[in-house]
């Protein structure tokens, strides 16, 4: 069987990096953008950052900015009807996985508008056409939704979070400029930046994962853990590597798929709102530990990536538990809640279990599950 790799055809790094929008969209011969953005960054002056750069290019655009954190269903289809009455030809996404995931639904809709029922897009939707061309400028160094072929959308109805996977919606430019992070408060880099490791170890681990994809992720646990304490603390270093570690994770999680840490935290974000970043983190050491004896010596790379010294001289037992506690430390260290207790209702786990077992991600978990296990890993949490 094949292995199949996709990713951007362009992306851009570094300080400075969002100067080459201009260029991009007069490159391809774009006449207007549709500029997706969520409220608090157009509050806050980081979405100007990006449409100075079109002003000055005379570019045309319209900004379309009702995107929720967890974005939903309702915000795609108010997406779809701006879209088509802007005019416009391409999409400039600006955020978060929330900006991004919301561009990606509208500009599959665009192309395919036989899939105008969003929820007909879950799974891995039979879409022939590629999406309207989206340029992303991440804002967050975890979700990596630049340069990947996922997108999540709320399904706040049925409470709950739709996975699609379509090679059709990358994006093809990704603009990664550690300066359009530079803003972002220490609790959204802590927890965009577990989530990024969580992306890097559950892509290392997935059943699907082969050299290419092992590459990427084994040096972005590498990246992530020696740069997040930085970021947090907001220094130049730290930022930087931040957005270069979690673009590296998307590049092979993208193509190989996660785990059950994914799809333990999708239900608690579709039911109780909860930033993905903090539930991934919370559950990734707990989930760590169910998965470790599926995992052969995974776990001893992980640890040496982690920067945990004397990992050779370990036993396999001794190495995984190292890995385990890198990992938590590194989630104490950037002040992670180190349990659910107050965000999961007991009455609650029952259908948080069904979810998570029905979830896109669960299969790619390395190791075979059920709902009653995945019940028992939140109330362990608990």
């Amino acid at each position: 069987m094949a292995n199949r790799f996709v990713l951007n055809e362009t992306s851009y790094h570094g300080k400075g990096a969002i100067k080459e929008i201009a260029s991009e969209i007069l490159a391809r011969n774009f006449k207007k953008a549709f500029v997706c953005s969520d409220p608090d960054l157009l509050k806050f002056g980081v979405t100007k950052k990006v449409t100075d750069v079109l002003d000055d290019a005379g570019i045309a655009y319209d900004i379309f900015s009702e995107i929720k954190p967890n974005p939903t269903i309702e915000n795609v289809q108010s997406g779809v009807e701006a879209f088509k009455a802007s005019g416009a030809d391409c999409i400039v996404a600006i955020g978060g996985g929330s900006s991004m995931d919301t561009a990606k639904a509208i500009g599959i809709i665009i192309e395919n508008p036989e899939f105008a029922d969003v929820r007909s897009l879950e799974g891995v939707a039979p879409t022939k056409n590629k999406c309207t061309p989206i340029i992303a400028v991440p804002t967050t160094a975890g979700t990596a939704a630049e340069v990947t072929i996922n997108y999540v959308i709320t399904d706040a109805q049925n409470n709950r979070k739709m996975v699609c996977v379509d090679v059709h919606d990358i994006p093809v430019v990704a603009v990664v400029d550690p300066d359009m992070m530079a803003t972002m408060p220490k609790g959204l880099t802590a927890a965009t930046g577990m989530d990024a490791l969580t992306h890097a170890i559950e892509g290392y681990i997935t059943g699907a994962a082969w050299e290419l994809s092992d590459m990427f992720h084994i040096k972005a646990i590498e990246i992530i853990a020696r740069s997040l304490r930085g970021a947090v603390a907001n220094t130049d270093e730290g930022r930087e590597g931040m957005a270069l570690g979690q673009y590296v994770a998307g590049m092979g999680f993208s193509n190989v798929g996660l785990g059950i840490v994914h799809s333990m935290a999708h239900p608690l974000g579709a039911l109780y709102d909860t930033p993905h970043g903090v539930a991934n983190a919370i559950i990734l050491p707990t989930v760590m530990e169910y998965n470790a004896p599926a995992t052969g010596e995974k776990y001893r790379d992980i640890a040496v990536a982690m920067g945990v010294k004397g990992v050779a001289d370990m036993t396999l037992d001794e190495a995984r538990a190292a890995a385990i506690a890198a990992v938590k430390q590194l989630s104490q260290d950037v002040g992670i809640p180190a349990d659910l207790k107050d965000i999961v209702k007991p009455e609650d786990v029952d259908f948080l279990a069904e979810s998570a077992y029905a979830d896109a991600c669960r299969p790619g978990n390395p190791r075979e599950t059920s709902v009653a296990e995945i019940k028992e890993l939140y109330l362990s949490l608990l």
